[in-house]
């Protein structure tokens, strides 16, 4: 042990520290003599014996590099200049072998009664010691905050992660090796006795991949820490080939210098185990180990919970997915597309569904509904309510005793819960919808233009409630689907963002119906896509996609078929558009005028005298003799009838245009009502005369 060793153990100063202390020496410098006077000490601090040095301040100062020796000047001259009385500076004087030290100047400048300086007296000492240890402990807390910042990032990453893959993500993704103040890493679970590498992040670890799955055994580092569940510390990466054969060819793809590998543990069950990897560093101290050992457990805590959450989360969705269709069955006549997305805002799941009922007569039942509720209950619910609703339906009741029955099964099932829901009977052959809600959304439709209409839906209260209140109306409302027309059937997940009317929603899945493609499973894929990246996995969501067959014809007789709803200018607008375009587009442009303006009288007759809309049919008749007919379909089974209106009348000047501009003219019975239809070009020979008993009723133009 040396006087040193001693001396600091029992407390008291060594010769070191006594010569660092007598290392401060004094100078007197005279300004108007340009002379300065410096104790042996003081020589000492700038490193120059007594016997070299003249008296000249420059002299002094030879050992400074001359950008230190120029700050120390400036240093002095502004306070002289400013009228100050001292100064102080810090500069760095090489050593003879080159080790720099650090000296500091405490001066006091002597002024005349003009506050002339003539004289600056001051005391020069080493402080090396002062600031190599003050670096030092810098050095020290800047290495703690850089350790405590690893801490609290990484477990802010890891406390909102939910699933092993948000884990995982929080780790590989942006940012998540600097968190960790790694250059890679390796993460591993254990899985029925073997260990699955489930991330591998950094430049070159994709050398690993060919370990990504194997037996949980010895022969490598990270299945090795977790089978001894011990952290092991590599401060030289090249070792790990002579301890671990199988992964020598390895080594030299893998640019690190050093690597930890540390167990997962979690209320003392082994989860797998994570590897760090690093370019520049040698060592770990016990600080550095004792932060990654925390790390290891921070992460273990993670993925406990995270696994613990995905096995219930498994369960669930399970659960849900058993009372969902299996399969949706084929329809005659249309296409039908449905997509479910569940939630993955928290672990539990909920009660939204969807169903396709075929019906007697070739009809088919759709209905979205909702549970009230997020977890396995409602689930249930949603299950037990489907197929009760679909077992009603199945017997061919109306869908207002469908929902009455629905609603009392529910309310009879005690559960304090109640669903809302939407159900339609659809006869693809007519395009006849009868639909009825229950507190839910109405279906939102398609037309063949591209637009999209909401239909007004009569509802009632949400199942359960309606019967617990004693109001089990559900009235029917009646829609019409023309060919290739679409309905689309939704739960609220699919348009409901919080803070958001829900209004915004719908016309956002209006907007996206309108623009997305005809066919009903593109259709909905589109909508999946587009809207559930806009609101995020918030709520569960059900969409059902209808589609009528369209009705183009053929290449010699092309047909076109138009919904346009009651009062609605726009689409009557668009209606006589379509059919002058069409006409156009069959080469067929000479009947263009007359079939605009026929069509024009025959649509606002019956959206001005009728209760509903009307569908137009634009077809060309090939044989014998290739021309146009227009057919308007209505609900109402009043016929017009001939009038002769006088010269200042306003209407009644329907039935003359029909004569002066088609060949023939006829009224049709069609179901609950009737088609007025007229045909425009060249006639036959065989051509009929037009029916007799033909009238307008009185008040259509």
């Amino acid at each position: 042990m040396t006087d040193d060793d001693r001396s600091t153990r029992s407390g008291e100063i060594g010769p070191t520290e006594r010569l660092a202390m007598n290392r401060t020496g004094s100078f007197d410098w005279d300004l108007d003599t340009g002379t300065i006077d410096v104790d042996e000490a003081g020589l000492l601090v700038f490193g120059m014996e007594p016997s070299e040095f003249d008296g000249r301040p420059a002299s002094l100062v030879r050992r400074l590099d001359p950008p230190e020796r120029t700050r120390l000047d400036e240093v002095v001259r502004a306070a002289i200049k400013s009228g100050e009385n001292s100064y102080t500076a810090h500069f760095r004087i090489e050593g003879d072998d080159g080790t720099p030290q650090w000296t500091h100047v405490q001066a006091r400048i002597l002024r005349t009664p003009d506050r002339r300086a003539h004289r600056i007296v001051g005391i020069v000492r080493d402080t090396t010691a002062e600031v190599t240890h003050s670096a030092f402990v810098l050095e020290l807390e800047k290495r703690r905050e850089v350790q405590t910042s690893i801490v609290e990032r990484t477990t802010q990453a890891l406390s909102r992660a939910v699933t092993v893959d948000d884990v995982t993500a929080a780790m590989t993704g942006p940012g998540g090796l600097a968190r960790l103040g790694a250059d890679g890493l390796a993460l591993g679970l254990v899985e029925n006795g073997s260990l699955n590498v489930i991330a591998l992040s950094g430049e070159s670890l994709d050398a690993l991949n060919d370990f990504r799955s194997r037996r949980l055994d010895r022969g490598l580092p990270l299945a090795e820490t977790v089978l001894s569940g011990r952290p092991r510390f590599v401060s030289s990466f090249q070792t790990l080939g002579r301890d671990f054969p199988e992964l020598a060819p390895y080594i030299e793809r893998l640019k690190f210098t050093s690597a930890c590998y540390l167990p997962l543990v979690a209320q003392a069950r082994s989860l797998g185990g994570m590897a760090l990897f690093y370019r520049r560093r040698s060592s770990f101290n016990a600080d550095e180990r004792n932060l990654l050992l925390g790390l290891a457990a921070i992460v273990a805590q993670s993925l406990q919970r995270a696994i613990l959450f995905d096995e219930e989360r498994e369960l669930a969705t399970g659960l849900q997915e058993t009372m969902l269709p299996r399969r949706i069955p084929a329809i005659s006549g249309g296409e039908i597309a449905v997509r479910y997305h569940a939630a993955w805002s928290g672990r539990q799941v909920g009660g939204d569904w969807y169903d396709v009922i075929p019906l007697p007569r070739g009809r088919v039942g759709i209905v979205v509904g909702d549970v009230q509720g997020h977890d396995t209950h409602a689930a249930a619910i949603m299950g037990q309510l489907r197929i009760a609703l679909r077992a009603y339906a199945g017997e061919g009741h109306a869908p207002s005793t469908v929902l009455a029955r629905a609603s009392r099964f529910l309310a009879e099932l005690d559960t304090n819960r109640f669903a809302t829901c939407t159900y339609a009977q659809v006869d693809l052959g007519t395009g006849t919808v009868r639909a009825v809600r229950a507190g839910h959304l109405g279906p939102l439709i398609r037309h063949t233009d591209g637009r999209v209409g909401q239909p007004k839906l009569r509802g009632g209260l949400p199942l359960g409630l309606a019967t617990v209140f004693g109001n089990e109306e559900f009235p029917e409302t009646r829609l019409d689907l023309v060919p290739g027309e679409t309905l689309v059937l939704c739960t609220d997940g699919l348009v409901e963002q919080p803070g958001s009317d829900i209004q915004t929603g719908l016309d956002a899945l209006s907007e996206a119906m309108s623009i997305g493609p005809p066919q009903a499973e593109a259709l909905a894929d589109h909508l999946s896509d587009r809207l559930w990246e806009r609101w995020g996995a918030g709520d569960d969501v059900a969409l059902l996609v209808l589609r009528r067959s369209p009705d183009p014809g053929t290449p010699r007789a092309p047909r076109i078929h138009q919904y346009i709803h009651q009062a609605d200018p726009q689409g009557l607008s668009d209606a006589r558009a379509a059919v002058s375009q069409a006409l156009r587009d069959w080469n067929m442009s000479e009947l263009a005028d007359d079939a605009e303006l026929l069509t024009g009288e025959l649509l606002v007759n019956v959206l001005l005298h009728t209760e509903g809309g009307a569908v137009l049919t634009l077809e060309v008749l090939p044989e014998p003799v290739r021309r146009v007919r227009l057919s308007v379909q209505d609900r109402s089974s009043a016929w017009p009838r001939r009038r002769t209106p006088g010269e200042a009348a306003t209407s009644g000047r329907g039935l003359l245009l029909l004569d002066a501009l088609s060949s023939r003219w006829g009224v049709e019975p069609r179901g609950e009502g009737k088609a007025v239809w007229c045909e425009i070009g060249p006639v036959h020979a065989t051509a009929t005369p037009e029916p007799s008993g033909a009238s307008e009723p009185s008040g259509r133009g």
